[in-house]
């Protein structure tokens, strides 16, 4: 058993503490990682806020990470001690009939167990005081030690700067993976970023590297235009600017609406709006952004059946295994951007901080 540090969420709207836990050595089929950078992303900020029906405290959060493998269980073949890795929210079993199908990347094999915050046993490798604490997303990235099944994590080149290519654990890969995988953005096509965080900035960046002679970044927060023309925004818009709805705007500035559109918020309004800016007949809207619980989305029939298509994306369609070791590759040949996604590097005590930075917008 390992005792090292952890930030846990001891219950829905309070600040992460940080304590000492003990981590359980892996069982079979499991892998022991001793993190070494971890980012924050909204999601985690969601689990938190008590809003997700998935939610189970105590827990410890945390989903974009990157480290060394410490140590492994019994049956551990494709990773060794001393390998580094990034852990996988979604896995790649290999072996379910989402694995085998090209079409997803949503492995199923191990959804259940995740889903109710424990290791595929049905036991978690986290104890606080004496208290379980629940492990999050098969990651849980906020702590100093980490146990994850084996199908959930990536070998990497051990070359690559773990404190850029956490981010390629979930936001990056997401945003990138969604323009082009499930849009499939093709060379002078227009497209339209709704929400330019991280996600967003990620999608106008696989916008750009897959061709688009138009990249409109829309966002109320005018602070993050600059950013986005860096990575290849053309223009920045605020749905504030004007007394019409953005959908409308943006129709009327692209005579009959944008070829792809891209909502990276989570907002069902926004999604709406997204689907409504794309051209008649092809136009294709992907919603990327998680919605809060028990919430729906609406338009009117006729939008899909004058030829929009709505669709989603989790992690950027990407088959997590065989993909982000690419995606590191990708990164390291300068194929892909990620040192310009770091605003802030903290230490591990100023989390919260770290929370607050980007509720801020910062």
């Amino acid at each position: 058993v390992i005792k090292c540090k952890a930030a846990v969420a001891w219950g829905a709207g309070k600040p992460l503490s940080i304590e000492e836990v003990e981590v359980a050595p892996p069982k079979a089929h499991e892998v022991r990682i001793k993190i070494v950078a971890t980012a924050v992303c909204h999601t985690d900020a969601y689990t938190l806020s008590g809003a997700d029906p998935e939610g189970c405290f105590p827990v410890i959060l945390g989903h974009e990470g990157a480290g060394i493998v410490e140590s492994v269980g019994e049956g551990v073949t494709k990773v060794k001690k001393g390998d580094t890795v990034i852990p996988l929210y979604i896995p790649q079993c290999g072996e379910c009939k989402f694995c085998k199908n090209p079409k997803t990347n949503l492995c199923q094999k191990i959804r259940i167990t995740q889903g109710k915050g424990v290791m595929p046993d049905g036991t978690s490798r986290f104890t606080c005081k004496g208290k379980q604490i629940y492990h999050f997303m098969g990651t849980s990235t906020f702590s100093e030690y980490t146990v994850v099944a084996d199908i959930s994590v990536a070998k990497i080149d051990a070359a690559a700067p773990l404190d850029k290519v956490c981010l390629l654990g979930c936001g990056i890969s997401t945003g990138y993976g969604a323009a082009v995988n499930t849009a499939k953005v093709e060379p002078g096509s227009t497209c339209a970023v709704f929400g330019l965080g991280g996600v967003g900035l990620a999608v106008i960046m696989g916008c750009k590297i897959a061709g688009a002679s138009r990249i409109i970044g829309i966002d109320i927060n005018k602070d993050k235009y600059a950013k986005a023309r860096e990575f290849g925004a053309t223009e920045c818009i605020s749905p504030q600017d004007s007394a019409k709805p953005i959908q409308e705007v943006l129709v009327e500035m692209t005579d009959g609406g944008v070829d792809y559109s891209f909502e990276c918020i989570g907002n069902v309004g926004v999604m709406r709006a997204a689907l409504e800016a794309c051209h008649k007949g092809w136009g294709v809207s992907v919603i990327v952004g998680v919605a809060a619980a028990g919430q729906e989305i609406s338009t009117r029939p006729f939008q899909l059946v004058t030829g929009r298509t709505w669709k989603g994306t989790a992690f950027g369609g990407w088959k997590s295994v065989d993909n982000v070791p690419k995606l590191v590759t990708d990164y390291m040949s300068k194929k892909i951007k990620v040192d310009e996604f770091v605003t802030h590097t903290l230490p591990f005590d100023k989390i919260n901080e770290a929370f607050e930075l980007m509720h801020s917008g910062k």
